[in-house]
């Protein structure tokens, strides 16, 4: 991931600042954002009180604030009584699988560890938490604050994500809010109160938002090869599709929704095309500034922030082809925009992982993790 464009827009800002809202934020905020300097601002919230505590205690951006407890909605909330009594998972294979047997054994083992280890580890439920019954609700927070325009939001909690995203229900628009960044299931049923990717994504295309990205994460069965094949954090990259982030965005530059665009300020645009850019949507961004040139202009050299987009799209590439060479050989059919041949894998990590699997297979009582 590349920060240039990023930080580009950041010196361009004159009146406005990047808002950023995390809820679930322990380990602290994505460092990425932090290219946005004095100009970010942002709240974060987790249950845990020591980890809110240790983040306020490192942080040096007065405009940064964290607030430990748990978010949630509000008993009288329509979409609290519709989840009431209900589980959010109606199938869960997570306990099943490797990852879930490591993370048992994790639990055991922390339990005599140290408060920074647990910190480390996110075994928030080990630390000082705050009171499950004061519910925190974000959009509430936001407006005693006095926040009225935000650009991004994450919400990765493990478990009442999808309550949390309906808070907001209604409020986008008012908010401003440009993207979000929501963890997802993609196991459960159809229940349309479940913390699932299908509800997710209903919820969000239903209120203007588009899919940007999708990063699926796997899990391996605890059978196949064995609970100790995979060492600690048991992803694998075999195995069935059980989490993902979901990166969603608006979509100014569609065709039904230039008037969406062509309405937005200068600076706010400017601000979602860093959020492309940062999410590794490099063609996004300068699909944005080739369509809003006008605008931009007001603000920045456009220029120069597609030349900083074409050396993103060319991480290999050395010298990177300037913007105009880079468009043109894609448009020749240049070798290097073909797609590569499957190779078979040759990162460490899996070469471990294949050989704990073979050793499981023909040492069955064998732990592996030595190599």
């Amino acid at each position: 991931m590349s920060t240039a464009f990023a930080a580009f827009i950041a010196g361009s800002l004159v009146l406005e600042r990047f808002t950023f809202v995390d809820v679930g934020c322990s380990g602290g905020i994505d460092p990425a954002w932090r290219v946005f300097g004095e100009r970010l601002r942002a709240v974060a919230f987790d249950a845990s009180i020591d980890e809110c505590d240790r983040l306020m205690a490192a942080e040096n951006n007065p405009n940064i604030k964290y607030i430990a407890g748990f978010v949630g909605l509000p008993s009288d909330h329509s979409f609290a009584r519709l989840a009431t009594g209900k589980p959010r998972y109606v199938r869960n294979c997570f306990p099943r699988s490797s990852a879930g047997r490591t993370a048992e054994l994790q639990r055991e083992r922390l339990k005599s560890a140290s408060l920074d280890e647990k910190l480390f580890h996110n075994a928030w439920r080990m630390t000082k938490l705050a009171d499950p019954n004061d519910v925190v609700v974000v959009p509430t927070v936001l407006r005693d604050i006095g926040w009225s325009d935000v650009d991004l939001m994450k919400i990765d909690i493990d478990g009442p994500d999808f309550e949390v995203l309906n808070s907001f229900d209604g409020q986008f628009d008012s908010l401003g809010l440009l993207s979000a960044r929501l963890e997802v299931n993609l196991n459960g049923g159809t229940g349309d109160w479940e913390h699932t990717f299908h509800n997710t994504d209903r919820f969000m295309r239903a209120r203007g938002f588009e899919l940007l990205a999708l990063d699926v994460r796997n899990y391996a069965m605890a059978a196949l090869p064995s609970p100790f094949a995979i060492t600690s954090p048991a992803q694998s990259v075999t195995g069935r599709p059980f989490q993902a982030e979901a990166f969603y965005a608006r979509d100014p530059a569609g065709t039904d929704w230039l008037d969406f665009g062509n309405a937005m300020r200068m600076e706010k645009l400017a601000k979602l095309a860093a959020i492309f850019s940062i999410w590794d949507q490099p063609d996004a961004a300068a699909e944005l500034l080739q369509i809003f040139r006008g605008k931009l202009e007001g603000m920045l050299d456009v220029d120069v922030g597609l030349e900083l987009l074409a050396g993103q799209a060319q991480p290999n590439a050395v010298p990177a082809l300037p913007y105009k060479a880079y468009i043109a050989a894609f448009e020749s059919g240049a070798p290097q925009f073909f797609p590569a041949p499957w190779l078979p894998p040759t990162h460490p990590t899996v070469l471990r992982r294949l050989k704990a699997a073979y050793r499981g297979l023909i040492q069955p009582d064998s732990v592996s993790g030595s190599d």
